[in-house]
């Protein structure tokens, strides 16, 4: 399989991927004024913890709150947790007075009583929103310096520039799936972000330890290109493996996992397939291309 040879058809459908989403995130951005659809952990809302006085269950609170809209949205599509069998952790839109009074009625009627000593409401500022997209930026930007610094000492700097760029490939396919589908983005995606991003480069690092190996026992006259594509034939059913056992663990989550967790568990799919892909895919061709570059003083052989 000459993936090395058609490393241009990769490269397309890649980018086939990725603009379309970067359209959106640019329309999105315009229009709407947010590039992605942020949940109340980003644009502030409200935490209603509710104790009943009996067990009960998330679709029993949605019944109970599909009446009751807010700015055209209808509570039941909230983020509704349990903790334990009795207690519903609610995270909606911004609620007045009125309509947490709306809701707490709602929740007695079509449940049951609760202990109203036990009841807490918290209001969850635009602030907090702010300062995570923050950190969450500045925690990917410090990662790559990092993988590119070590990367870097490990092999050699033309690896680590073409770990990050596939790893930016991931991020980038992910954000622009979620702006296209208007996908409600959370803290947990923050959280599934960077675990992709943990996942691609440890798939990246495994073909990438494999190509150095093989550059040391490459015999005289032996094409380089044929060297790369050997080296990620020989890590390929490793690579499919890893990421087929992933694959059904997310999808039976995402079968059975519940709405909570459902775009967490999206983004995990999503941006683990396109991980293993732009590890095989984009990175070492990109190796490649940079290996033939000349950068700085010398020109490296091919």
């Amino acid at each position: 399989m000459n993936i090395i040879g058609r490393r241009k058809i990769w490269f397309a459908l890649s980018l086939l991927v990725i603009i379309p989403g970067i359209i959106s995130i640019i329309f999105r951005w315009v229009t709407v004024g947010s590039p992605l659809n942020l949940g109340i952990d980003f644009t502030g809302g409200t935490i209603t913890a509710v104790e009943f006085n009996k067990d009960i269950t998330v679709p029993q609170v949605r019944d109970a709150l599909k009446e009751i809209t807010v700015d055209k949205t209808t509570l039941d599509k909230s983020i509704i947790q349990l903790s334990g069998n009795r207690t519903a952790i609610i995270r909606t839109l911004v609620l007045d007075d009125q309509k947490q009074a709306e809701v707490l009625t709602k929740l007695s009627e079509k449940i049951g009583p609760y202990d109203k000593s036990k009841l807490r409401v918290d209001k969850v500022g635009p602030v907090i929103g702010k300062e995570l997209t923050q950190k969450a930026i500045m925690a990917l930007a410090v990662a790559s310096i990092l993988m590119v610094i070590y990367i870097s000492f490990r092999f050699e700097i033309k690896f680590g520039i073409a770990a990050v760029i596939a790893l930016l490939h991931d991020v980038f396919v992910v954000l622009g799936i979620f702006s296209i589908f208007w996908w409600e983005v959370d803290s947990a995606f923050v959280a599934a972000v960077l675990t992709i991003i943990g996942y691609s480069i440890n798939d990246t690092i495994v073909i990438f330890d494999r190509i150095r190996e093989n550059l040391k026992k490459r015999k005289k006259g032996q094409d380089l290109e044929t060297l790369v594509n050997d080296s990620i034939m020989q890590t390929m059913t490793r690579s499919i493996n890893t990421v087929l056992t992933v694959v059904f663990v997310l999808v039976a989550l995402l079968l059975f996992g519940g709405s909570t967790i459902k775009f967490f568990t999206l983004a995990m799919l999503i941006g683990v397939i396109s991980g293993a892909y732009s590890s095989i895919f984009n990175a070492s061709p990109l190796w490649f291309v940079f290996k033939g570059m000349k950068w700085g003083r010398a020109r490296a052989r091919a």
